[in-house]
């Protein structure tokens, strides 16, 4: 069996934990705290995270309440790549654009016209040119996801472009879609990877995965949070042994590229990393 790729865990949750005071637009924090930013990358990369997410998941100048998207965002990869190349030549930690949808549903459900939508996202990418790949995740719309990995392509035809969507306990997305259409139709689209992040834990996750596993040529990556959070208080109920436990499964069905999401801490990539060992 192959080892597969260590990725990150949860970052805005850290930066609270830090003291951090995150604004209105909370990626503006690239540029506010940048050490704080970085510490959180180098915590996650000594855990034995091999690709840093950089944090930029909401910078888009839909959000961005004026500020420079484009500035925010080569912040945001100034800050993880930096933690990168410090710890080269003996370690080597890769740093991903990291994209989420923009907030506001395409037409003919939402007021967002594809042409609007696709300029949005040439923005982000073309300020993120420095990732070594792009990684969009937490998407729930898979035709936004298609726009945004084709905008990705058109612009960088040679970068890798992962696509994480997220699911509910019944296996379908907030908008209808199941894991082998995802597949399918990122797959024809060009995505490089794809897989499954957020909404669920380890265990709920586990049968998608085997699902994409089985219809899906494509490396898979699962980025499941810690649990499925408490009702009332929002907290999530795996410690990083339990996290990583449950996360064996996934590992032994062969996913390519295995990480957290909400809830998990640099401890709890440290806990996977020996289960991948």
């Amino acid at each position: 069996m192959k080892k597969p790729c260590l990725l990150d865990g949860a970052m805005g949750t850290e930066l609270m934990k830090a003291g951090v005071e995150l604004g209105p637009f909370s990626e503006e924090v690239n540029l506010l705290h940048p050490a704080a930013v970085q510490e959180i990358h180098r915590a996650y990369a000594l855990a034995g995270s091999e690709l840093l997410y950089s944090c930029s998941f909401g910078a888009n100048a839909l959000k961005s309440r004026g500020r420079d998207v484009g500035a925010v965002i080569a912040a945001a990869l100034e800050n993880a790549l930096a933690v990168c190349a410090s710890l080269a030549p003996e370690r080597k930690v890769e740093a991903a654009l990291d994209v989420g949808m923009l907030g506001t549903l395409l037409e003919p459900y939402g007021e967002l016209s594809e042409e609007r939508a696709r300029e949005l996202y040439k923005e982000i990418f073309l300020a993120g040119a420095a990732a070594e790949r792009i990684v969009l995740e937490t998407y729930f719309d898979l035709n936004e996801a298609l726009l945004a990995l084709e905008t990705a392509k058109s612009i960088f035809p040679q970068k890798p472009v992962f696509v994480t969507m997220t699911f509910q306990q019944g296996g379908r997305t907030l908008t209808g879609v199941d894991v082998p259409q995802m597949a399918r139709e990122l797959q024809a689209a060009g995505a490089d990877a794809v897989g499954i992040n957020c909404s669920l834990g380890p265990v709920e996750a586990l049968p998608l995965a085997r699902q994409l596993r089985d219809c899906c040529s494509l490396p898979i990556i699962c980025k499941p949070n810690a649990g499925m959070p408490d009702p009332k208080t929002g907290a999530y109920p795996m410690g990083p042994a339990a996290f990583a436990e449950a996360m064996l499964p996934i590992v032994q069905l062969g996913a390519d590229y295995v990480g957290g999401c909400c809830g998990t801490t640099p401890a709890h990539i440290r806990e996977l990393a020996k289960v991948i060992q």
